[in-house]
């Protein structure tokens, strides 16, 4: 039987370990523009949902919401680090991967948006 590369860890030790995968994602996809973008996006969000009067609820919704764009963004990032590892020539292939990627970032912003667009817009004239 072959040797994992890995020693896999279980109990406590495989959460400690999982929390240190998930801090060296979090500084890898904090090195790409766009998620610094995204975390500005959220402070002002929540700057303005302040000022509005928005509720317990809306920011926790919008909170959600925001959790899921850097989720989806951080998917983008990886996606593009493996196509970029697999196939560093061009290819349709990896040229789909990655818009499909954008797609689903794009999709994460116009929801987050959306939502704040329809709060804003509640608390300022209804």
């Amino acid at each position: 039987m072959t040797k994992p590369a890995v020693a896999k860890e279980t109990g406590f030790r495989h959460f400690v370990a999982a929390a240190g995968y998930s801090w060296a994602g979090f500084l890898r996809v904090f090195r790409e523009a766009a998620f610094r973008q995204e975390i500005g996006f959220f402070a002002v969000a929540l700057i303005v949902l302040f000022f509005v009067g928005a509720d317990a609820t809306e920011f926790v919704v919008t909170t959600v919401l925001f959790l899921g764009l850097f989720s989806v963004e951080a998917m983008n990032t990886a996606v593009e680090e493996v196509i970029d590892r697999i196939s560093p020539e061009i290819s349709i292939v990896g040229k789909h991967a990655k818009d499909l990627g954008s797609f689903a970032v794009t999709c994460m912003i116009a929801a987050c948006s959306l939502y704040l667009g329809f709060v804003i817009i509640r608390h300022l004239f209804f």
